[in-house]
């Protein structure tokens, strides 16, 4: 199916309680240990503790930046998720009773089951992280307790959002391709591990949820190609939060996503069941393209090589548009075949990337029982005789029962020199 970015969904999280003189601050920690042993550690911290708020998250000698954390509640930053894990087992070799850790690129929480097997763990923002240690400093004898977590319903959080974690596109081999193809959920994914249950995050967490959706659409429409599930799961997709906000994505700076960090969109799988219109690929298309394509036909596998000139990639009839090297007018075809109700009839709505004019002919498609597959070209013409870095828009095809979105990216060029494909 392509390329897979991992995201975050709305959902509970299970917060506990820091008490920092008489306030109490929310974090966030997932624990999975067997309730004996989960009792064991809460007790170290649910009287109060010294609080001791270090500047540095290696330890030296022991000592974080010489001070002793035996026995205190140790608050440590960093910028760098995967920083947590050392930390814990830092805390926990110095003798530490409790880790709060602050993070500011990515709101994942780890499983503490897996670093914090001794200690209490709590995961905090940045924010709260400075008010805490503002109260180290203002304090002569800072205290704080970890209670016990517990799971908070009825609040909500900003999602979905790109996770800090999913790479980022263009693809630096065939740029004529947006990368990825789709965001799904991929971040603290709660599941069966053995006997037990585990928390995990990354891309193969959220290759599984495409991959089973794919399996779903495959039930529901025997006769479609890869290529056409493919586009059902791309046109479909939300590139909005439930508030109707622009999906953020996690990184140094935080920013509106993308296309290059999130495809499509974020997957919708009852949008793909009933797509509307989808963007099929013949197997023997993808042989004007490239060198060789491999072809299946019943039992036998076959390998079709062209040594004919190419054509550009772009054309492929992808459910996305890349123009990695406009120089001058280029016109992209497009194939959509009607998967809807019969009678149909679809306006285009045109979102044009910044300093490039597009143009859709025609800007009406109507089909019926004799015309279920139609083309459409779009003329991409640069505005700018200025070389730029990517751009994106949209092309969306839409009447009152359906929205085919496909993303658009394109990048003006006028020398060969600028690295600015990666």
């Amino acid at each position: 199916m392509g390329h897979h970015r991992g995201g975050k969904q709305d959902r509970p999280l299970v917060p506990d309680g820091d008490h920092i003189g008489k306030q109490a601050a929310d974090g966030g920690t997932i624990s999975l240990l067997p309730s004996k042993e989960q009792q064991l550690v809460s007790s170290r911290t649910s009287s109060f503790k010294e609080l001791k708020c270090v500047p540095s998250c290696a330890p030296i000698h022991g000592e974080f930046d010489g001070m002793d954390v035996k026995g205190a509640i140790v608050v440590c930053s960093s910028d760098r998720a995967e920083d947590f894990a050392l930390t814990a087992q830092n805390v926990e070799q110095a003798g530490g009773s409790g880790l709060i850790f602050a993070q500011y690129t990515t709101d994942t929480i780890s499983s503490t089951v897996d670093y914090c097997s001794g200690i209490a763990c709590v995961i905090v923002d940045a924010y709260i992280s400075r008010r805490i240690c503002q109260y180290t400093r203002d304090s002569s004898s800072p205290q704080a307790k970890i209670e016990p977590s517990s799971t908070v319903t009825g609040k909500k959080v900003l999602a979905p959002k790109v996770a800090s974690f999913s790479s980022r596109g263009p693809l630096t081999d065939y740029p004529d391709f947006i990368k990825p193809d789709i965001a799904a959920p991929g971040a603290n994914i709660l599941a069966a591990v053995g006997d037990s249950y585990a928390t995990m995050s990354g891309t193969s967490m959220a290759t599984p949820h495409v991959a089973g959706i794919v399996a779903l659409l495959k039930a529901l429409h025997s006769d479609w190609s890869p290529a056409a599930i493919k586009s059902a799961i791309i046109t479909t997709a939300h590139i909005t939060d439930e508030r109707g906000m622009p999906i953020s994505a996690e990184g140094l700076p935080r920013k509106v996503a993308d296309p290059f960090d999130y495809g499509g969109g974020n997957i919708n799988p009852g949008g793909a069941a009933h797509p509307g219109l989808i963007y099929d690929i013949e197997p023997q298309d993808y042989n004007k393209f490239f060198r060789c394509a491999i072809i299946k036909k019943g039992p036998s596998t076959l390998a079709i090589c062209n040594n004919t000139a190419m054509l550009p990639a772009y054309n492929l009839n992808m459910s996305s548009i890349s123009v990695p090297d406009l120089r001058g007018p280029i016109t992209v075809t497009r194939t959509v075949t009607n998967v809807g109700e019969v009678h149909s009839m679809y306006h285009v709505v045109v979102q044009s990337p910044a300093g490039v004019k597009m143009e859709v002919c025609p800007p009406v498609l109507v089909f019926d029982d004799a015309n279920k597959v139609r083309k459409y070209d779009v003329k991409l013409s640069p505005m700018w005789n200025l070389q730029g870095d990517y751009t994106f828009g949209s092309v969306t095809w839409q009447n009152d029962r359906q929205a085919v979105r496909i993303p658009v990216a394109a990048r003006i060029t006028i020398q060969d020199f600028y690295a600015g494909v990666a």
